[in-house]
């Protein structure tokens, strides 16, 4: 297997982007899987390198990423050694980093090599399967779309970091990391960008564009992003394929950091059922 870890796409006008690939040589070319993390999260989070060769004994390409102000750095990308960065972050920036990201893969010869660069699927974990959603129905090269435990209105969270007079004079509101304690700003930047971009941002009018195959997984029991928005994703696309799964929460079981050599018994069900779903 080939895994390349860690490499930087680096940006004129922007923050550069870490980027890891996993394959194996094949005769034919592979399809190109681009997954995309959630809020507080990051691409070595947990189980992840786990899933991405998965998906390379599969018979994937897989590419995983940092968003460019998820708070990581080129030299530390796990964690959140750059707060400032968090707290700049927004989801149109999100959305320029998927697009900089396909479009550099789509033009690397190394990638180019040992793609099929006709299918492209996004899978978005959480905050990322909105994003992916979005990007899909934007985007006319995206051929399959796969949201896991992905929520279904950003308003919803945006809106609610706090009192929006409040934070509008602070200029700042904080949130803390249950995990590592650290108190998380988010800049007023990040509601006065939704507001300025709502119509684009609207998971559901982007569901409703959807043509290509769309996979809704998640947990029954997940405690973060409730099983009625994977409900609610689905109604908006009846032609999409509703994936839930029991006893399971929002990371389907896995944590970080992840010391296992295998795969949770839920996160192995949802990688074969994603990858059945291509099939």
């Amino acid at each position: 297997m080939i895994v390349s870890k860690n490499n930087i796409l680096e940006r004129t006008n922007d923050k550069p982007i870490l980027w890891d690939v996993f394959y194996e040589q094949h005769d034919t070319p592979l399809p190109l899987v681009i997954f995309c993390h959630g809020y507080k999260g990051f691409k070595d989070w947990g189980a992840w390198d786990l899933v991405a060769k998965a998906f390379a004994k599969a018979g994937f390409c897989f590419v995983k990423f940092n968003f460019s102000h998820n708070g990581g750095t080129m030299e530390q990308p796990i964690d959140f050694p750059d707060l400032e960065a968090f707290g700049q972050n927004n989801y149109s920036k999100e959305l320029e980093d998927l697009d900089d990201m396909i479009n550099m893969l789509l033009s690397n010869e190394t990638i180019l090599e040992v793609i099929d660069a006709k299918t492209i699927a996004l899978i978005g974990h959480s905050r990322g399967g909105g994003i992916v959603t979005i990007k899909a129905s934007e985007d006319t090269r995206i051929t399959h779309l796969i949201s896991w435990a992905g929520v279904s209105n950003f308003e919803r969270r945006t809106a609610t970091i706090g009192d929006l007079d409040e934070w509008k004079q602070d200029g700042v509101k904080y949130i803390l990391n249950g995990r590592t304690k650290q108190q998380m700003p988010h800049y007023y930047q990040f509601y006065e960008d939704f507001v300025k971009n709502k119509d684009r941002l609207h998971i559901e009018y982007a569901c409703k564009r959807i043509e290509i195959p769309h996979l809704i997984a998640h947990g029954i029991e997940d405690p973060s992003v409730k099983y009625f928005e994977a409900e609610e994703l689905h109604s908006w696309n009846l032609k999409s394929t509703l994936l839930p799964i029991k006893n399971c929460d929002h990371v389907f079981n896995t944590k970080h950091p992840w010391d296992g050599t295998e795969l949770s018994e839920e996160l192995r069900f949802l990688v074969s059922k994603t990858v059945g779903f291509f099939q």
